[in-house]
């Protein structure tokens, strides 16, 4: 399906990289490395797992010749740490999404790509857990969307 002229498109992308503003989030935790899953392993598949960090949103929309090109930028917490209500909510949701299915995130990336063995993802997976529900990382991801118009045909 084609965007017609006058349409506009939406690209919504979240980092896999974990930050904490406070340094809550160590270098050497759990955290830290699940970023580590995604870039490295896309080198190796010769994709690209970080749109946002790479900043390809907004590019690509420029190269392809969309304007009124908008963007909005977000913090999401991990867990319920936040002030703000509505960012406690979604923090909540994210903690619950991560948590959920972690060995379906890791293991491609983990086995196959990086070398690591069911026991080590196992334990990776376990310190990320308790990472999650030990409340003590006030940790977050970033996430972007960008939309933008196909301008009318002249």
């Amino acid at each position: 399906m084609a965007c017609k002229p006058g349409g506009w498109i939406e690209s919504f992308e979240a980092s896999p990289m974990i930050y904490s503003d406070d340094g809550t989030v160590k270098d050497d935790s759990a955290m830290a490395e699940w970023g580590k899953f995604f870039t490295e392993g896309g080198k190796k598949l010769g994709r690209v797992f970080t749109p946002l960090d790479d900043d390809l949103q907004e590019k690509g929309m420029e190269e392809a010749g969309f304007v009124d090109i908008q963007t909005l930028k977000q913090k999401i917490p991990i867990g319920g740490w936040a002030e703000d209500e509505k960012l406690k909510e979604m923090g909540s949701v994210s903690q619950v999404s991560l948590g959920s299915d972690l060995e379906g995130y890791v293991s491609f990336m983990a086995n196959l790509l990086l070398g690591w063995n069911t026991e080590q993802v196992i334990v990776y997976c376990a310190q990320f857990r308790r990472e999650l529900r030990s409340g003590k990382c006030h940790s977050y991801y970033n996430q972007r969307c960008v939309w933008g118009r196909k301008p009318e045909a002249s």
